[in-house]
């Protein structure tokens, strides 16, 4: 691995905890080129959805690049772009009565929560945008201003300005009354507060520690914004695409959000695409406001309609949400083997949380889990919760294995 400390920048993060040459990969298994086996329960942060080379879109992209498809358009129209639009519309947007116009921003997840930050700044005239404790958003400036980690924004090395910042369901107290204090505030024309442009939220916290917002909280806070004339975004970037067991996070909560920032899983193979989903209403762009050179990822739009197959019927969803409670009932039995550490398992679907309360301890796991080869990841407050997100499409067997592994690496890391 000396080419790689030798050329490549610093700023390398997530191959210091496993330092390996991957090779291979295949769904819910990676192969360094030592031959070694690892299980993945990190999914490229939510990327990988649908595993590793799956065979369908991998077809499918070969098929296309055959043919010789449009592979780079900008905003362009394309055939495969169509494709994606239509397949979108008829298999996510109308079964759920849903109404978006769709717009492709650059293909990373801060790129489509800029256009969001932009477009809500410029329906309403107003400037400051409501964000949440622990909220991850992205590393561009606005996407980190809303962002709450402290190591990502003293690296800015600007002001981060024009939001306002409030606590998160759980973090400080639970349920539809810690937002009386935010109501409160917005009503009294003294208090010096004026309603921000949009309420950004995620339903799932998956970086800031995997903190679960409940039903009525998300309802409370989308009948707070449309008091006040402000938009309802909801950042479905890590969460969305089934990971929850719905395509959308929030379909089963009565929710009507006016802009969802989409990406990650939405490319299908692991190419990237960002998608903003906007109210008929408030698509009130001119041509150009908000522009990149790679918003015409044709891989992407190939791919990520040969995805969306998997929502034709509900049987994939059915199989996440069974994964999902089979993965939270293991993390429970490892909570109960460990109760003087007062563990606790937080999460939705095939996004689960260990918190561990000490960093030091998440450490410890983290090591021991590169040496039993079970890729997982460390969220939240200075990296205390084990974040286990494995790829939808992950065998049964696969999920059990990797469940075994990563209860032996806590074994192993609470002992040290």
């Amino acid at each position: 691995m000396n080419v790689f400390e030798r050329l490549e920048s610093n700023v390398r993060a997530y191959c210091r905890a496993y330092p390996a040459v991957f090779e291979k990969a295949s769904n819910a298994r990676q192969w360094d080129e030592n031959g070694n086996e690892f299980i993945d329960f990190f999914a490229g942060a939510g990327v990988l959805n649908y595993g590793h080379n799956n065979e369908r879109m991998r077809k499918a992209i070969i098929d296309y690049m055959l043919a010789d498809g449009v592979t780079h358009s900008l905003d362009l129209h394309t055939t495969s772009k169509r494709t994606f639009i239509e397949r979108f519309e008829d298999i996510i947007l109308k079964p759920r009565k849903l109404e978006y116009k769709l717009q492709f921003t650059g293909p990373t997840g801060t790129n489509v929560v800029e256009a969001a930050l932009k477009l809500a700044r410029k329906v309403t005239g107003r400037s400051t945008v409501a964000a949440f404790t622990n909220g991850f958003h992205g590393m561009t400036l606005g996407a980190l201003a809303v962002t709450g980690n402290a190591h990502y924004r003293n690296v800015s090395g600007v002001a981060l300005n024009d939001v306002l910042r409030l606590p998160f369901e759980g973090y400080a107290g639970t349920g539809v009354g810690s937002l009386d204090m935010i109501r409160q505030t917005l009503a009294d024309s003294s208090s010096g507060v004026e309603a921000p442009a949009a309420f950004l939220v995620e339903t799932v916290q998956a970086e800031g520690g995997v903190n679960v917002a409940g039903k009525e909280w998300l309802q409370a806070l989308q009948a707070l914004a449309k008091e006040y004339g402000a938009l309802f975004i909801i950042d479905d970037i890590q969460l969305g695409n089934g990971r929850t067991g719905h395509f959308f996070s929030w379909e089963d909560m009565g929710l009507d959000p006016d802009l969802v920032c989409l990406a990650k899983g939405i490319g299908g193979f692991g190419t990237p695409m960002g998608l903003l989903l906007i109210r008929p209403e408030l698509d009130q762009w001119s041509p150009g406001d908000h522009t990149g050179t790679f918003r015409g990822q044709n891989l992407s739009f190939v791919a990520g309609s040969e995805a969306l197959a998997y929502y034709e019927n509900d049987d994939f969803l059915k199989s996440v949400q069974e994964k999902g409670r089979y993965m939270e009932e293991r993390l429970n039995n490892i909570v109960a083997n460990h109760k003087k550490l007062n563990f606790e398992v937080r999460g939705r679907g095939m996004m689960q949380g260990l918190d561990t309360h000490s960093p030091a301890i998440a450490k410890k796991i983290m090591a021991a889990a590169a040496k039993q080869r079970v890729i997982v990841g460390a969220c939240g407050t200075d990296g205390r919760v084990i974040k286990a997100c494995p790829p939808l499409t992950i065998e049964q067997e696969t999920l059990e294995r990797g469940l075994d592994l990563l209860e032996a690496a806590v074994n192993e890391g609470v002992t040290q």
